[in-house]
């Protein structure tokens, strides 16, 4: 089974894309929402509206002190994702994590 291992580097690494449901469901505080929610939502996907806001050093909003803050309602996008995923999916993305953790 997968599991976490709460290094947070993944949080700091890639933008977190919200899916329709999530993006509509006004839970998530997304890059572009001071200019209002793009109804259409393949519109959304295109200018990146539906992506969560990241902070300065590009780590995600919700990421405090390593753990994912809303670990319990988190898009699923993050539920899908582990870092010891053999997952072909997966599969750069966990080496570009394996490269920021050898530093």
């Amino acid at each position: 089974m997968d599991e976490c291992n709460q290094s947070g580097v993944c949080c700091k690494l890639f933008a977190i894309n919200l899916n329709e449901k999530e993006y509509f469901s006004g839970k998530f505080k997304t890059e572009f929402e001071e200019f209002g929610i793009v109804k259409d939502f393949l519109e959304a996907e295109m200018i990146g509206a539906n992506i969560l806001t990241r902070l300065e050093d590009g780590s995600c909003i919700y990421l405090k002190d390593k753990i994912c803050s809303i670990h319990k309602t988190r898009p699923q996008v993050c539920r899908g994702f582990f870092c010891n995923s053999e997952k072909e999916q997966f599969k750069d993305m966990i080496t570009q994590i394996n490269l920021v953790k050898q530093k």
